[in-house]
C-alpha cells in the first residue's frame, strides 16, 4: 500500500481531478483484475483500448484512474490522473510500487534480432559461476537466485518485471541479465529499469509486422540506448552495419566487439567442431562447448560484458570454458542410429542462415544436411519466401512444415516459403505440414553421419493452431525418432 502522491513522482502530469492523498493498494492495467482500492491504467492497445473499460474497473473497486484522455463523466470519490502517455506512467508506477528494486543491482539488458536469450543466459551462467546471485529474464526462463519461474514473454509487461525485481532485490540478487525486444521498448516497458549495462546483438529482417518497415525497427531498438544514462556502458557489435548507428547518441559509455573490424574487443575462431570450439579472445585461447561463429559472437559480448562489469580476464576465460548452449539455441542431439540432431529456435532468416552456415562450416559435405523448418501464422509474411530460399540454398533436403500457425492455412504459410524456393532446388523440398511427421521424415531420410536440423521452436513445448495451444516439443519429437537412448 502507497500513497497516490508517493507513486505519482516522476510522472508527466497533465490534469488531476481529485486528491492525491488516498492510499493504493494495487495497480492493474486489466479492469477485470481491478478490486477495492485498485489504481487502474487506461492503455490504448492494437486492439483494445482500456478507456473503455474504466466503469468496469470503477465497479471492482478501482479508486484512481489513469488516463490519456478524461472521461466525459467523472465519478464522486474517485481521482483522475491525465498524462500524455500511459504506457510509460505504468512502467513508472509499477516501479515507485515495489520501491525501484532494479536500482539495488546492476541491470544488464540486451538487444538485437538474434542472439539475446543466448547472451543474457550465458552471462547468467557465467556469473553464477564466479560466485554471484543472478537474476534471468529471458524468453525461455526467468531465474531469481536459483529458482526458476515460466517466462511469457521476451519482455514481460512493467508490474510483471517490477515484480521480478523486487523478488530478486529480497532474494539478494547481486547482477540481472534480461533480454530488451523492439515490442518491449516500443511500449514503454524498459522504462523504470535502471540500467547499468546494454548490449546489442545485430540487427536483421523481423517483427516487420508490428513495425512496419526496417527503418522503423532499427529506431525503436536505437531508442533504448538513447536514453541510457552516463553512468551505464554500451557495448555494439562493430561488424554489423548498424552497431555504430546503435550507440551515435547514447550518453553511456561506448564499447564495441567484434571478429572482423578493429574494435575495444576482438576474437577470432581457431577451430570448430559440432562439439564445441576453440576461440582466440584477446590473445589467449579457450575450448567451449558452444559452437558456430554467430556464437562466437555471443561469447565475445560475454566476454567484452564481464571485463565491463568489473570481473578480472583470467576469471571470465575459465568461467566461460563451462558455460552451456541456452536451452533450443543449437542444443545437439545424437541418435543411437549415428544421425546427428540439431534443436535451434532460428525462426528469422538470418538466424537460420547462420545455423545452417555453422553446420556447413563444420560437416565434411559427405554427411547430407536435412533441415525442418516453418513460419509462424498471423505475423510477419515477408519473411516466408526468404526461410524457404536460404533452407534450400543451405540444405541438402529440406522438408517445409507448420510452426505455429495460429489462424492462418498452415498449406498457405507453407506455400508462401516454398515460392521463395530457386528453381534449381526444388527437386529436394518436401512439403509435410503435420509438425510431428516431417521430423520423422527427415530422420528416415537421414543415414548415419548426417545431421537433422529442427527449426523454428527450439524451447517451446506447444503449438498454436488456430486458438488452442497444443502440447509440442521439438526435443521430444526428434529425440524419440533418433531411437535416443
Amino acid at each position: 500500500m502507497m500513497k497516490l502522491k508517493e507513486l505519482l513522482y516522476g510522472i508527466s502530469l497533465e490534469r488531476i481531478e481529485g486528491s492525491t492523498s488516498m492510499s493504493v493498494d494495487s495497480i492493474v492495467f486489466d479492469s477485470r483484475k481491478a478490486s477495492s482500492g485498485s489504481l487502474f491504467v487506461a492503455i490504448r492497445g492494437i486492439e483494445v483500448d482500456g478507456h473503455d473499460y474504466i466503469d468496469s474497473a470503477i465497479k471492482n473497486g478501482a479508486l484512481v484512474i489513469v488516463v490519456e484522455e478524461m472521461p466525459a463523466i467523472l465519478r464522486d470519490g474517485v481521482v483522475y490522473v491525465q498524462t500524455q502517455c500511459t504506457r510509460e506512467a505504468l512502467s513508472i508506477l509499477s516501479a515507485s510500487y515495489y520501491g525501484n528494486p532494479s536500482k539495488e543491482m546492476k541491470v544488464v539488458g540486451v538487444t538485437g534480432t538474434n542472439g539475446k536469450t543466448t547472451v543474457a543466459t550465458l552471462l547468467y551462467q557465467l556469473f553464477t559461476e564466479l560466485g554471484y546471485t543472478c537474476g534471468l529474464l529471458s524468453t525461455v526462463e526467468v531465474m531469481v537466485a536459483g529458482e526458476t519461474y515460466k517466462a511469457s514473454h521476451t519482455t514481460p509487461d512493467p508490474l510483471q518485471i517490477q515484480s521480478y525485481f523486487a523478488k530478486m532485490r529480497d532474494a539478494g540478487v547481486a547482477y540481472c541479465f534480461m533480454e530488451i525486444s523492439s515490442h518491449g521498448i516500443d511500449q514503454k516497458r524498459a522504462i523504470g529499469i535502471h540500467f547499468d549495462g546494454a548490449l546489442f546483438t545485430n540487427l536483421s529482417h523481423d517483427h516487420l509486422d508490428y513495425h512496419e518497415n526496417f527503418a522503423n525497427y532499427r529506431d525503436v531498438k536505437k531508442s533504448w540506448f538513447d536514453h541510457l544514462p552516463k553512468s551505464a556502458f554500451a557495448l555494439s557489435n562493430t561488424d554489423d552495419k548498424n552497431g555504430a548507428v546503435m550507440l551515435q547518441n547514447s550518453a553511456a559509455k561506448k564499447r564495441f566487439y567484434g571478429l572482423h573490424s578493429l574494435c575495444d574487443y576482438k576474437a577470432s575462431v581457431v577451430e570448430m567442431r559440432f562439439d564445441g570450439m576453440l576461440l582466440r579472445i584477446e590473445g589467449k585461447e579457450l575450448w567451449t562447448r558452444l559452437t558456430g561463429r554467430f556464437n562466437a559472437y555471443n561469447l565475445l559480448l560475454v566476454y567484452g560484458t564481464a571485463l565491463e562489469l568489473g570481473v578480472k580476464e583470467d576469471e571470465i576465460l575459465t568461467a566461460m570454458t563451462k558455460l552451456k548452449p541456452a536451452p533450443g539455441r543449437l542444443n545437439w542431439v545424437n541418435g543411437a542410429n549415428g544421425v546427428y540432431g540439431v534443436i535451434d529456435f532460428a525462426h528469422t532468416p538470418d538466424a537460420l542462415e547462420n545455423v545452417l552456415d555453422s553446420i556447413n562450416a563444420i560437416r565434411t559435405h559427405n554427411e547430407s544436411l536435412i533441415t525442418v523448418v516453418g513460419c509462424g501464422g498471423d505475423k510477419d509474411r515477408a519473411k516466408r519466401p526468404k526461410m524457404g530460399a536460404i533452407a534450400a540454398r543451405l540444405s541438402s533436403k529440406v522438408i517445409i512444415t507448420s510452426d505455429n500457425p495460429r489462424s492462418e492455412d498452415p498449406k498457405l504459410i507453407a506455400d508462401a516459403m516454398f515460392e521463395g524456393v530457386s528453381v534449381e532446388h526444388r527437386s529436394k523440398v518436401f512439403i509435410q505440414l503435420d509438425r510431428a511427421e516431417a521430423i520423422r521424415m527427415a530422420v528416415a531420410f537421414a543415414v548415419p553421419g548426417d545431421v537433422v536440423v529442427v527449426a523454428g521452436k527450439g524451447h517451446e513445448t506447444e503449438q498454436i493452431v488456430g486458438d488452442k495451444k497444443i502440447p509440442f516439443s521439438d526435443y521430444e519429437q526428434l529425440s524419440n525418432s533418433l531411437n535416443i537412448q
